[in-house]
């Protein structure tokens, strides 16, 4: 299997042949060092029984490593019609262990490409869509256990928010949708230079393991209207940013002169449970 691997281009020439120049408007920051896309793989745990989705694979770094590190099938979604071409060559190197799809993440269904499971996601994500599908692997994590677990490249800001607790200025929507629903821990950084271009910020990577939750959870759509409608105006009090819910902010016990940053997850779900 090794020499597989080892017999296919360097990356570089690969991006080079198929004019692969990473392109600002997709969000294209390619990952070209195997000694961190193999960590990225690795960081994910055993994928030996796992059907792997991968969100713009570009040149195909990341996804040598996660076919490298023993994925039982690797699915990659990529919009950039180069990269599809220039994924070719691996896709036969792999021997039926990669499908490359062309398409926009954002509008792919990933469970109906795997139906069956176990699935995970392990992705370098183009940071001008990462948030919303990440809320998108959320929503389908509350219908069931969508995914085993989810490794995923985000700016460094973004997962700050993702495990933030309460009390600070970076615990907001974001950490109490992904908290609810999933374990969540920052695995490491990676400083701009590790990409080529460099992206002006730090990066990291975060992984979410999805709860196993009991059935009587609220509905994710209140959720999220409860958690934007507090976070909206964050300086605000309760009583202000939730007044029409005032009476119920009373019976959970709820201090509504609290603003949202205070509120724990737990307070939100059990809020959003007697407005269901």
């Amino acid at each position: 299997m090794t020499a597989q691997w080892d017999n296919l281009p360097p990356l570089r020439d690969v991006i080079a042949r198929h004019n692969l120049r990473a392109e600002k408007k997709l969000g294209q920051n390619f990952l070209l060092d195997a000694n961190i896309t193999d960590k990225i793989a690795r960081s994910a745990g055993d994928l030996s029984d796992k059907t792997v989705f991968e969100i713009g694979p570009g040149p195909g770094g990341l996804t040598r490593s996660l076919l490298k590190a023993g994925a039982k099938k690797v699915i990659a979604i990529e919009y950039d019609p180069r990269a599809i071409a220039a994924l070719q060559d691996l896709v036969a190197a792999a021997g039926g262990q990669l499908t490359v799809i062309h398409g926009d993440a954002l509008k792919t269904d990933l469970l109906s490409l795997a139906p069956d499971g176990p699935r995970a996601i392990v992705a370098n994500l183009p940071y001008n869509i990462a948030t919303p599908l990440l809320i998108g692997w959320l929503r389908q994590t509350h219908g069931g256990r969508a995914y085993d677990s989810m490794t995923l490249m985000f700016q460094k800001e973004v997962v700050q928010r993702i495990c933030a607790v309460p009390g600070g200025r970076d615990y907001g929507r974001l950490s109490v949708l992904s908290q609810w629903l999933c374990d969540c821990r920052k695995v490491f950084d990676l400083p701009p230079g590790a990409f080529t271009p460099p992206p002006k910020v730090t990066s990291s990577i975060v992984q979410l393991i999805p709860k196993t939750l009991s059935n009587d959870q609220p509905d994710f759509q209140t959720i999220e209207k409860l958690t934007a409608a507090a976070f909206g105006q964050r300086r605000k009090m309760l009583r202000s940013t939730l007044k029409e819910y005032l009476p119920v902010l009373e019976q959970a016990g709820i201090d509504p002169t609290n603003r949202a940053e205070q509120i724990t997850v737990d307070q939100f779900i059990n809020l959003a449970m007697m407005l269901t």
